[in-house]
């Protein structure tokens, strides 16, 4: 067994077939094959299933792949280390964010960072909360951006900064004009982010500190990003919890009203998300670049 053949063996699991591997790779699509072929020999077992134009990871490919992301990880690391022993901070640093962080801090902050380092090579994620723990500890992400701590994560956190939630409404919501209790917004109809996203667990610890049954809520629509939800507010479905930084543009065209709520506005931790074995150098690096320029509230 050989990293080229790790490292094959990722590639087609991530790019999804072999041909795009290839492709990825920038080798033939018989080089591919060959290379899994042995992999699959030394070990003595199948590891990817050949569908029509994909692949799937067998029992066998689901024990191999947290190994291989872990030691491509390592290695990776290891070159850091070495080529950063003049000084200089290098390497292609992968952060994977949860939908907020992920479109309206860490992008304003990556010219910056690359700036200060300009060896490194950095790609943005995008995913929900649960996703970007997940990433982070099998090594897919060297550090990840989140909104909440998601149980069971075999990774450590550290807050960074913090996050401003608000209660928003239609124009004309009988929701607006006055004070109102977290009660007769619970019991109102909600547009909500989708189960596992950041948000949605923030706003569901909110609603239980006062007292709300979280599983009695008139959910109207579950949706996947923040942007959503508000366009969803805007078309009169419902009252949201959303961070500030999402509503800005709508609440700043009046198309919604920001709800006077007691306990509102709420805020929320960012934390920073780093494996257990602790990050690689351009993470740690990235990780400093966080503590310094993320707004603390």
């Amino acid at each position: 067994m050989n990293i080229q053949q790790l490292r094959t063996f990722v590639t087609v699991v991530d790019a999804g077939s072999f041909s795009a591997a290839s492709r990825v790779l920038g080798i033939s699509q018989p080089a591919v094959t060959m290379q899994i072929q042995s992999l699959e020999s030394e070990l003595g077992s199948t590891l990817l299933e050949r569908r029509y134009r994909r692949v799937e990871l067998t029992e066998a490919g689901k024990v191999l792949i947290p190994v291989a992301l872990r030691v491509l990880s390592d290695l990776q690391a290891m070159r850091e280390e070495i080529a950063g022993l003049d000084g200089h901070v290098t390497g292609h640093l992968v952060v994977a964010a949860s939908t907020t962080p992920g479109v309206y801090v860490i992008p304003r902050l990556v010219g910056g960072f690359l700036a200060e380092h300009p060896r490194v090579e950095l790609t943005l994620l995008i995913a929900d909360s649960t996703e970007v723990v997940r990433r982070v500890a099998d090594a897919e992400a060297g550090i990840g951006i989140t909104g909440a701590e998601v149980k069971g994560g075999r990774v450590d956190y550290e807050q960074i900064g913090v996050d401003e939630l608000i209660a928003i409404a239609p124009p004309g919501s009988p929701l607006a004009g006055s004070r109102r209790s977290v009660e007769q917004l619970a019991h109102s109809k909600l547009v909500t982010r989708e189960v596992g996203s950041g948000t949605r667990q923030a706003t569901e610890a909110l609603l239980a500190e006062h007292g709300v049954d979280v599983d009695s809520l008139d959910i109207a629509l579950e949706l996947g990003t923040g942007e959503a939800v508000v366009t969803a507010v805007e078309g009169g479905l419902g009252a949201a919890i959303v961070s500030r930084l999402v509503a800005q543009r709508a609440l700043a065209l009046g198309s919604v009203v920001e709800l006077d709520i007691e306990g509102f506005p709420a805020q929320r931790p960012l934390y920073a998300v780093t494996p257990k074995g602790g990050p690689s150098q351009s993470s740690r690096a990235f990780l400093e670049y966080l503590r310094d320029n993320v707004a603390r509230g």
